[in-house]
């Protein structure tokens, strides 16, 4: 036996679910791994988050406990070990957004409690500093940290060599009316991976707390536009106009922001989000023994071609229309490889 399997052994044994059956979840983009357990008929949730990964569980209880102190849906945490990256958590169930919005009798009502939550969780107060974790700023060097992933790692995919200095020199200049809209604006938590995987639908409560949240543990303060955009523009679902429309209609509504700012945001903050999205996927697959990712290239594409339309952006358009190959040209190339 290893010496992880001896410590998730011990700790299970610990809190009385040593005897319980497991089954893996699918994890996210990061190292962090899940099991479904089940003992005597209740269930629950192991987070795994390995020391040898360089990340740490405290973000993930810091932000659990500022979320359930606000009366939402976060997973009540059922026991922990910090030191060795061990997490019990309530299992909130397998309704995801992702699955239950393919109805279309249900995804706007769906969507429109998304919106209303994220709406009004930006009205609160950001969390406090917890033990061994503050929330950060989504700074000017975490945003360009971002979009240089693009250059880095999706356009040598498909084009084969690397970016040269000059042209990563251009990109830089061409994004920095992103960071400074980003910053211009209000800062306030940034739940960051908020969209419809993270999302399970708990219909038995009530308000907000129908909302059950997940992998929120990346959050920032930031520019209110990015959850919204996240939420719209998937990477891993189609959104149609129609609903995209009406739920930032809906989202302009309950918080009063000015609209014309807003969708000048919006198109930033997607733009800035779909770029690094780009290379992220692409790192996953070629890094990180992870390709599945990279069948969603195509959306992602389509996304920050509809962000690019905007005359803030049209310089950074032109280089992506003359620089960055579609993502069919990355497929091919053997991004995975």
């Amino acid at each position: 036996m290893t010496s992880r399997a001896a410590a998730i052994d011990a700790f299970l044994a610990a809190e009385g679910w040593g005897a319980a059956a497991r089954r893996p979840l699918a994890g996210d983009a990061s190292a962090r791994r899940y099991a479904r357990l089940e003992r005597n008929g209740a269930p629950a949730i192991l987070m795994d988050v390995p020391p040898a990964s360089g990340l740490t569980v405290a973000p993930f209880l810091a932000v659990t406990a500022w979320l359930r102190g606000l009366g939402l849906s976060a997973p009540a945490i059922l026991a922990a070990d910090p030191p060795e990256g061990l997490v019990l958590l309530e299992d909130l169930g397998e309704d995801v957004f992702l699955r239950l919005a393919a109805d279309p009798a249900r995804e706007a009502g769906l969507y429109a409690a998304a919106i209303d939550l994220v709406a009004d969780l930006q009205s609160a107060p950001p969390p406090a500093p917890a033990a061994h974790w503050s929330p950060l700023p989504y700074d000017r060097a975490v945003l360009m940290r971002e979009m240089r992933l693009a250059p880095e790692w999706y356009l040598p995919a498909a084009t084969g060599a690397p970016a040269s200095p000059d042209l990563a020199a251009e990109f830089d200049a061409l994004v920095e009316p992103i960071v400074a809209i980003a910053l211009d604006g209000p800062q306030l938590p940034v739940y960051r991976d908020y969209h419809a995987e993270n999302l399970i639908w708990l219909p038995r409560r009530a308000g907000h707390a129908r909302v059950g949240l997940l992998d929120y543990q990346d959050l920032l303060i930031g520019h209110p536009a990015y959850d919204v955009v996240s939420l719209l523009e998937d990477a891993r679902r189609d959104t149609s106009p129609e609903l995209r429309a009406a739920m930032q209609a809906r989202y302009l509504a309950r918080t009063g922001a000015e609209p014309g700012a807003f969708a000048r945001a919006a198109h930033a903050l997607a733009a800035q989000r779909n770029l690094k999205i780009l290379g992220l996927f692409v790192r996953l697959a070629r890094r990180d023994g992870k390709p599945g990712y990279l069948r969603h290239l195509p959306r992602v594409w389509a996304h920050l071609q509809r962000d690019l339309a905007h005359p803030d952006l049209a310089p950074l358009a032109a280089f992506v229309a003359r620089r960055l190959p579609p993502p069919e040209a990355a497929l091919a190339a053997g991004a995975a490889s």
